[in-house]
């Protein structure tokens, strides 16, 4: 069997890097992995991180293109990639521009397309976007659906997919997350190494990420005002890696790039960012891959939207939505400061997400496949 996996960014690299390493163990599985170069700088970074090499890459990004644009790129070269490569089945993850033009393109040839972490819903169209409706659409297209819980695949069920497509596996994040912290070397890994530079173990780390297009503007200027605040406290460190997208990172550099008690550094590869998470005391945070990641660490979660499509880390009480209003982020942060209860509460629970095992099942799935 002759398997392509697109990728087209970061955290889909991370989350299928496991299922590729895993395919590449086993004899009958052909493997091959098409880059899209949708984020290509953290993609790169990514890859490194695995020793993955991919053996297509495209180059789809141009400064200042739309959503239409990048799929119309997308499709138009993952469809000469198809006809030439010829692949038996093709393996997309998540909900990104990428996903969507692999699983679109494959139907269009008639390849069976195999979703990894489907299921993943908060059925509103908007939020987050484009991402919501991605995922809903690749579930029309995809033929074997490889849901992450219990909850996915019945959120799968409801949409009239059979029972017989859907295969529960856990998130593979959790199989990265654990491989990468087994091979760790902190005192080799010049990212941490910078890291532990300014690192400070008397305080309290507050690790910041963002990145969602529903959160450009008033939802950072929020942020950014919190943080200040939040600054002001002497026991609290906040450390925030920047998001490479200009609309994202340009309006922090300009309103906290001077502020004491804030640093604002470059985009992590993910060892250096495993290493940061784990060194933290909690989290704020508006990217899904954190919000499945930090329970295995033992680090809350406040996440910065009104809805997520990662409820079972909701409802296991790892994680809380605070949306992007200045007074709940700070309100937040200090109830998990001053309430020892309340901060044990929401790390002292077990990983809804799975236990490292999903890379297994998706390709003992792969190779029963005729």
């Amino acid at each position: 069997m002759k398997v392509l996996f697109v990728i087209g960014t970061r955290p889909e690299a991370i989350k299928l890097a496991p299922v590729i390493l895993e395919c590449q163990k086993k004899k009958g599985i052909q493997v091959l992995v098409c880059s899209t170069g949708q984020h290509k700088e953290l993609l790169d970074s990514a890859f490194e991180q695995w020793s993955l090499i991919p053996d297509i890459e495209l180059d789809v990004m141009q400064a200042g293109q739309g959503l239409n644009e990048l799929l119309s790129k997308l499709l138009s070269q993952l469809d000469i990639v198809l006809s030439d490569a010829k692949p038996d089945c093709v393996v997309v993850q998540g909900d990104t521009s990428s996903c969507l033009a692999g699983a679109l393109a494959s139907f269009q040839r008639k390849i069976p397309v195999y979703h990894v972490e489907a299921g993943l819903r908060t059925n509103d169209k908007s939020a987050p976007f484009p991402e919501e409706l991605n995922r809903q659409l690749v579930s029309r297209i995809a033929h074997v659906h490889f849901a992450p819980t219990e909850k996915n695949k019945r959120a799968l069920l409801r949409e009239g997919i059979s029972d017989n497509n859907i295969v529960v596996t856990g998130n593979t994040v959790i199989d990265a997350l654990m491989m990468c912290q087994k091979k760790m070397t902190p005192e080799s890994n010049p990212e941490i190494l910078k890291l532990q530079g300014i690192y400070e173990p008397k305080k309290k780390l507050l690790l910041v990420t963002g990145h969602r297009r529903e959160n450009i503007g008033a939802g950072f200027l929020e942020l950014i005002d919190a943080l200040r605040e939040l600054a002001s406290n002497p026991s609290l460190q906040i450390i925030y890696p920047l998001h490479l997208n200009p609309a994202v990172r340009e309006p922090m550099i300009q309103a906290l790039g001077k502020t004491d008690g804030i640093f604002l550094i470059e985009a992590l590869g993910y060892e250096a960012f495993v290493w940061l998470m784990s060194k933290s005391f909690l989290i704020i945070s508006d990217s899904g891959g954190v919000q499945e990641e930090a329970p295995s660490l033992n680090k809350p979660v406040l996440v910065l939207r009104e809805q997520t499509e990662r409820e079972e880390a909701i409802e296991a009480g790892t994680v809380k939505l605070i949306g992007t209003l200045k007074e709940a982020i700070v309100h937040g942060v200090q109830e998990l400061i001053e309430d020892e209860d309340a901060y044990m509460e929401m790390t002292q629970k077990p990983n809804p997400y799975g236990d490292g095992m999903a890379a297994k099942r998706i390709v003992d799935f792969l190779a029963s496949v005729e």
